[in-house]
């Protein structure tokens, strides 16, 4: 686990990679300096990166080394205050006036509050890590409350008031660049771009996370799918998928399939839409071939 100060955090980047390493996530020099500086400046950190490099995994694994909950906000098209913040049980505050009969009843108590991710990190008794995943998938205007939420920590609700952190949460923002995401709300962050990695360390990254690969295995298995990256594919594999791939030609490999033919047969697991199936079919003999000599 990562060497710790007095503030209960990683006293360095070589501290903060080293305890991540620990957990099975292997980031650089670039990604770990980037946390251990969000972590210290107490600003929120943007991850953006193509579609499986591991930028929601690098959330999950921060928050295992500083001992945090992790609260995980997904955004998507149409997402908006009430899905980000909290909404009122509407049904169980009608249902309250109902039974209270003629009685004064306060139906906005806590028990019909309905917190969402965001109101749950500012209520939580001690410090959380909020993923707010692919944030390039929400619309302006949501990226503008959470620019505003981002400011104090707070968010008012009329009938209670207002309510603030408890303990800041460390926010770590991921986007798959769909679009682009307002200055205002990069200039508040730390950013890192995560690439793919080389093929040296995506076979040590296959190897830390996947299950019963041998060393031969995950270097071909990396090799190989550096190959197929470079081709024009719609939906290129990620590190999970290649992970996914190592794991399940090792199961066909010890049912009795050959390798080459493991590989090909597994290819359904690394990639996933048919068009690029159809692409890559007739060179996956090849590419297999050379990512074993």
């Amino acid at each position: 686990m990562m060497d710790h100060g007095s503030e209960g955090i990683a006293i360095s980047p070589e501290a903060m990679m080293s305890g991540l390493s620990a957990l099975g996530y292997l980031a650089d020099e670039g990604l770990a300096t980037a946390i251990f500086l969000a972590i210290r400046l107490g600003k929120p950190l943007l991850l953006e990166g193509a579609p499986g490099v591991g930028k929601t995994e690098a959330a999950k694994a921060v928050a295992k080394a500083m001992g945090c909950d992790l609260v995980r906000l997904q955004c998507y098209e149409g997402i908006d205050a009430a899905h980000a913040l909290y909404e009122w049980n509407y049904q169980r505050q009608l249902l309250a006036i109902r039974q209270a009969g003629d009685a004064d009843t306060d139906i906005y108590g806590d028990r019909f509050l309905i917190a969402r991710p965001l109101l749950q990190v500012l209520q939580a008794p001690e410090q959380r890590v909020l993923l707010v995943d692919e944030i390039d998938r929400s619309d302006h205007e949501f990226e503008a409350l959470l620019l505003e939420f981002l400011s104090d920590f707070q968010i008012s609700i009329p009938e209670r008031g207002t309510i603030r952190a408890t303990a800041r949460p460390l926010v770590v923002l991921t986007s798959n660049r769909t679009r682009e995401l307002a200055e205002a709300l990069r200039r508040r962050c730390v950013y890192h771009w995560i690439g793919y990695p080389d093929a040296q360390r995506e076979a040590a990254i296959i190897m830390a996370r996947a299950g019963d690969v041998a060393r031969e295995t995950a270097l071909a298995v990396a090799s190989a799918v550096q190959t197929i990256r470079s081709r024009p594919l719609a939906k290129p594999p990620g590190i999970a998928e290649a992970i996914e791939w190592a794991n399940a030609a090792t199961i066909l490999e010890k049912g009795g399939s050959p390798w080459p033919e493991a590989f090909r047969r597994a290819i359904g697991v690394l990639i996933k839409d048919e068009e690029d199936v159809h692409f890559i079919e007739a060179d996956m003999p090849r590419i297999i071939e050379v990512a074993m000599s």
